[in-house]
């Protein structure tokens, strides 16, 4: 099953934003601020930060969290 939202970065070329496969949730994401479609920030802190706000978003599109 194919999971997307437009609150993280669409996938770009034949990816997808994450997937699940017997019940094990695939995500892949960059530290890209989605609203702008930039890398979120010049450091890697900021850009750790970004991935990690669209992970949490495409979690929730997945139904879970970081729970």
């Amino acid at each position: 099953k194919v999971i997307a939202t437009e609150k993280a970065p669409a996938a770009i070329g034949p990816y997808s934003q994450a997937y699940v496969n017997n019940g094990v949730l695939y995500i892949g994401q960059l530290g890209i601020n989605p609203e702008e479609e930039i890398l979120g920030g010049d450091t890697i802190e900021e850009q750790a930060e970004w991935s990690c706000k669209n992970v949490g978003e495409i979690l929730k599109a997945a139904g879970t969290d970081y729970e």
